[in-house]
């Protein structure tokens, strides 16, 4: 009888502790809901003092070729916000696009805020800030234009969830700064040896690094202050020589060098036989090569151009000299430098001279080079102004920033699976304004 009890009693006994068991992981799942689990951390359990121990943060990049959602969770283990995840869309056209339709222009952020809405725990949205800022694209439209579009942007993030940080056309020299600490501080180097960061974009290109050196006073300095450490960073944005503008520039140079009482024109840097319009004119490619195209595009730097501070990058604009004011520290170049060279199997780090070796194996369409890199043969087909684009690039860090040829550069899209770029950097600053409150 003795054994036949404690039989019964272990499965009651086995039974009653399953039972609890599951009862209390159903407890547990009913309370840790999808929201609940995506406001722990994956690093730690308790925050620094005075800071939650996850946030979010939304940043819109409104570029001049597209639309860009950024959607950031950070802990806050340390004193710094350490980045977890990033969620990440792009949309084309940008709202530069929609010059004459400002609600439309708005309407086109739709799928982009519907995914801030599904990835923002819902309890956490009315103290997530969102941003959005325009860049270049917008600059070029005009005041009355780029507020007419940001303010039907505006108007559409009322109705959102989000605290609206701000909705502007951003500084340049802002642009390049942000972009300067993402990098920064996805690379660790914050605090330690900083790296100079170089960027492309359509509308403008923007240098930012930090000088061993004293610098001469300006608009071009940037003092920046992140956490303990403070920055003193020479920034420029070249507005009108991204690589978009540069077309139309090299275009107009075109119609000038050559212009006589007849309309078509031969033009150095697009495939032969190749053709396009520049406004009553037509331009006929001759596939001259690399060479006679470099000749032409140098012209859009205006290296001749009156230096009123000493010493002079291009257009007339005092920059230290990256040799002797940042010689040894890494150089980061983004956005089209990335675009344009890695689908040609060019590799993450290369010399200023290998990428001039590039656009001279595409300039003179020395196919049989890429033949083994998948899809370049036909990517270098079908883009006319490849040629164009590269040997603009080159030109733009050899003559224009002056780097040397034996200089090694860097491209990247991602470091430490983030994207480069300016949202980053300005999502942390945003993050850390006082003035931010929670909706409600």
């Amino acid at each position: 009888m003795n054994n036949l009890f404690q039989k019964k009693f272990t499965h009651i006994l086995s039974a009653t502790i399953l039972f609890s068991l599951l009862l209390v992981l159903w407890l547990l799942l009913s309370y840790f809901d999808t929201d609940t689990i995506s406001q722990i951390s994956e690093h730690c359990t308790v925050p620094y003092p005075g800071k939650p121990l996850v946030r979010y943060a939304i940043m819109i990049d409104a570029g001049s070729s597209g639309s860009r959602i950024h959607i950031y969770k950070f802990n806050y283990c340390k004193e710094m916000p350490e980045l977890e995840n990033e969620i990440f869309h792009a949309i084309e056209p940008g709202l530069s696009a929609y010059r004459d339709d400002p609600l439309a222009g708005a309407g086109s952020l739709d799928r982009l805020l519907q995914l801030a809405i599904e990835h923002v725990p819902k309890e956490l949205q009315k103290c997530t800030p969102i941003a959005v800022k325009a860049t270049a694209g917008l600059r070029l439209l005009g005041q009355e234009a780029s507020e007419g579009l940001l303010g039907a942007v505006r108007e559409k993030l009322e109705t959102m969830p989000f605290p609206i940080h701000a909705v502007e056309v951003m500084d340049a020299k802002e642009e390049g700064v942000f972009a300067w600490m993402t990098v920064n501080y996805l690379s660790g180097n914050l605090g330690g040896s900083t790296v100079g960061v170089f960027d492309l974009g359509g509308a403008s290109t923007q240098v930012v690094f930090e000088p061993t050196g004293r610098m001469a006073p300006g608009d071009h300095v940037y003092e920046l202050e992140i956490g303990k450490a403070k920055y003193t960073l020479y920034q420029h944005s070249y507005l009108g020589f991204g690589l978009n503008e540069a077309r139309k520039r090299i275009k107009s140079f075109v119609t000038e060098l050559w212009r006589e009482s007849h309309s078509v024109y031969d033009h150095p840097c697009l495939p032969e036989n190749y053709t396009e319009t520049a406004g009553e004119f037509q331009l006929v490619g001759t596939g001259a090569g690399h060479a006679p195209c470099r000749g032409l595009i140098e012209r859009v730097f205006e290296k001749d151009k009156r230096c009123i501070r000493q010493p002079c990058a291009f257009d007339g604009i005092y920059q230290p000299s990256l040799t002797e004011s940042f010689p040894d520290r890494d150089l980061y170049m983004f956005s089209y430098f990335y675009d344009l060279t890695q689908p040609l199997g060019m590799p993450p780090e290369f010399s200023v001279r290998e990428f001039g070796e590039l656009a001279n194996r595409v300039c003179e369409q020395d196919l049989e080079a890429f033949r083994h890199i998948p899809g370049a043969v036909q990517l270098i087909k079908g883009t006319p102004s490849y040629c164009l684009d590269l040997t603009y690039m080159h030109a733009l860090l050899r003559i224009g920033y002056e780097i040397p040829s034996h200089r090694r550069i860097r491209t990247a899209k991602k470091i430490q699976g983030a994207e480069t770029g300016w949202c980053l950097g300005a999502s942390i600053v945003m993050m850390n304004d006082a003035r931010l409150k929670c909706k409600y």
